[in-house]
């Protein structure tokens, strides 16, 4: 998981007074003549609210949002959230468990499916108009009666319909939230035939994979062939059979593909059995595995890469970096497990958008059998550039369970993850990792030089241990000293960049490149200002612009239907989050803004700029009902994740 989503703002208690913000230390020193205090902000957008939002809809998610953080506030006793008022906060830090450590998850949130809000659905056999029945007849738990269906949807959202545009139909039909824009006279659903073309998205999960994977059939012969080597090869300890061939993947200087051979045993020339069936000529690539020197190079030294975020770094967010010049993209942390067991939500997290032209996915996992296993099917059945493993994610869940940052510490089952990966992977193989577990104890400049002799391309170093969080900055200079450690093999550094000067400081330290994390979830348009060496003092109607844009790539993603409407609302909320935390470049005192920097209260350049600016759901949920249109009834959000960077 990376370091991007494990935070999101909250008020922290505070903002200061009229002119004090300015003066304190860790306050972003915005003009003195925009600043306000906390009462002046959100009386000032409450004046200028529309009268519509006090009707019941949203006066009720208004009020789900209020109450529910206050379980949050103590159990966690992390501040405060958006709604909350300092009254109470300070009440609660009488509490004994006042003490007790901050986090950055809201664990106990409500959680709410989007299926939640459209509990009449119709049959998918009517939504796609199929010739057939209903396999389930008359056991289906969905509605066949489409005049009783449209008695209880929704009223639609708008007259244009983003599916209908771009691809010339819309698979949802009379279920779409914008149907009006394509159903004929008599409810069918139009079709524009010169428009009709194929979603650009790749890397699904095909059904018959889903259900082969379900039932356990997949043969991985490869991977097993991997495990028996490395069974043998009495780790930790590097061994000429394993070692040898992996660790020259792409490391520069190391080409000589004689000192790359080692006997692999019989018949690992044959190819895995593939789950699908092909046809076609039989060519040298089907029977003949490359090897380690003949893999595909990962050459992105001084691109920017779009760090993997969960939860934000979803497929429409990528497209809207990808607009603004992110180089390299990546998906969201992926569940080696979850993918072996065929889970839908988990290879939706795989897919790729044919704007991501250098693109890779994201591993996460504790055992060596079932992250090769894993590595050999994504080898097999989807495209990508290189193959990310997670070994910096810091929260509990995986921790735990000995993945994530928990393998800097587990050297030997490390060392068996990468090299058994390594070898049934014809693609490039890179390590996301943290300087170490504990604050004061770095590990990474010893990894380094293994990590390297195991075969990995490429090392990205988060300068943040497990346990500091994001309490304080990024260690650059430990950074630095990495570089070194880790040559040739390429190593890109993470952490606290928020400018282009930021990315110039990094770049300074020798790094071959840079990821990019929070700072492209509070503002997109980065990637565009470091390479045009410039600030963009964008506007709030461009920044609204960002949003819709991000709301249509949601509905082309998730669909148009309410299940979909309310997933793209989602995570545009949960976007929201991070973006308010962006301090206009108009409304500064000194440039650039510092991530560590909190917000104080300021009203806008127009009363767009001062809405996006309020740490108050409520707020988030008028924006998203600006571009989505109105909540359902009873509809609550809690952020996913809570600022403890500026304690």
């Amino acid at each position: 998981m990376a370091e991007g989503a494990a935070e999101a703002p909250a008020e922290s208690g505070g903002g200061g007074d009229l002119g004090a913000g300015a003066l304190e230390r860790g306050v972003a020193p915005i003009k003195s003549r925009y600043l306000t205090t906390k009462e002046q902000f959100h009386e000032f957008l409450e004046a200028r609210q529309e009268k519509p939002s006090q009707e019941p809809k949203e006066g009720n998610s208004h009020d789900c949002v209020l109450s529910e953080p206050e379980a949050k506030r103590i159990r966690l006793e992390d501040g405060q959230l958006g709604e909350g008022t300092t009254e109470e906060a300070a009440e609660l830090g009488k509490h004994p468990q006042a003490q007790k450590k901050a986090r950055g998850q809201n664990k106990g949130r409500p959680h709410v499916k989007p299926t939640h809000y459209d509990k009449n659905r119709l049959c998918p056999s009517l939504v796609q108009e199929s010739a057939a029945k209903c396999f389930f007849g008359d056991q289906c738990r969905f509605l066949h009666d489409v005049n009783s269906y449209l008695e209880t949807k929704p009223a639609d959202l708008g007259p244009r319909c983003v599916l209908f545009e771009t691809y010339g139909r819309c698979p949802y039909g009379v279920t779409c939230r914008f149907a009006r824009a394509h159903l004929g006279p008599e409810g069918q659903n139009l079709v524009q035939e010169e428009v009709v073309q194929a979603p650009p998205i790749r890397n699904g999960l095909d059904k018959a994979l889903q259900q082969q994977l379900r039932k356990r059939k997949i043969h991985f012969e490869r991977a097993e062939q991997a495990l028996r080597q490395l069974g043998k090869g009495h780790l930790p300890g590097p061994t000429p059979s394993v070692t040898a061939p992996t660790g020259t993947v792409s490391a520069p200087g190391q080409d000589n593909c004689d000192t790359q051979q080692a006997p692999l045993g019989p018949g690992t020339g044959t190819p895995p059995r593939s789950p699908i069936q092909t046809c076609g000529p039989l060519t040298d690539e089907d029977v003949v595995r490359l090897r380690p020197c003949e893999k595909r190079r990962l050459d992105i030294g001084g691109k920017l890469y779009l760090a993997p975020l969960t939860t934000c770094g979803n497929l429409p967010f990528r497209r809207i970096c990808k607009r603004f010049g992110a180089d390299v993209t990546c998906g969201e942390m992926a569940v080696c497990t979850n993918l072996l067991q065929g889970q839908t939500s988990e290879w939706a997290l795989l897919k790729r958008h044919q704007c991501e032209d250098i693109f890779g996915v994201q591993l996460e996992g504790a055992f060596p059998d079932t992250m090769t296993k894993c590595a050999e099917l994504l080898n097999r059945t989807i495209e990508v550039d290189f193959v990310d493993i997670n070994v910096g994610c810091p929260i509990d869940l995986v921790y735990k369970k000995g993945g994530g940052c928990a393998l800097m510490n587990r050297s030997a089952k490390f060392q068996q993850i990468v090299c058994g990966m390594n070898q049934v992977l014809d693609v490039p193989l890179t390590v996301k990792i943290r300087t170490g577990v504990q604050e004061r104890v770095n590990l990474a400049h010893r990894l380094l030089p293994k990590l390297r002799d195991w075969g990995a391309a490429l090392v990205t170093l988060h300068g943040r241990s497990r346990e500091q969080r994001y309490t304080k900055l990024a260690d650059w200079q430990y950074i630095k000293q990495c570089v070194m450690a880790a040559s040739p093999m390429p190593l890109f550094g993470n952490g606290d960049i928020l400018s282009y000067e930021d990315a110039n400081c990094a770049m300074q330290t020798g790094v071959a490149g840079i990821m990019i994390a929070r700072g492209a979830l509070l503002k997109p348009w980065l990637f565009t200002e470091i390479k045009e060496q410039r600030h963009w003092d964008i506007s709030s109607s461009e920044r609204l612009d960002i949003l819709r844009d991000f709301t249509h790539y949601g509905l082309e993603h998730w669909g148009s239907d309410t299940q979909g409407v309310e997933k793209t609302r989602r995570f545009l909320l949960e976007w929201l989050s991070f973006l308010c935390r962006y301090v206009p470049v108009g409304l500064l005192e000194r440039l650039p803004q510092r991530i560590n920097e909190r917000p104080p209260y300021y009203l806008g350049r127009d009363y767009l700029e001062t809405l996006m600016a309020s740490q108050k759901a409520a707020d988030w949920i008028h924006i998203s009902e600006m571009l989505l249109g109105p909540v359902p009834p009873n509809f609550v959000f809690v952020p996913k994740h809570k600022a403890n960077a500026y304690k």
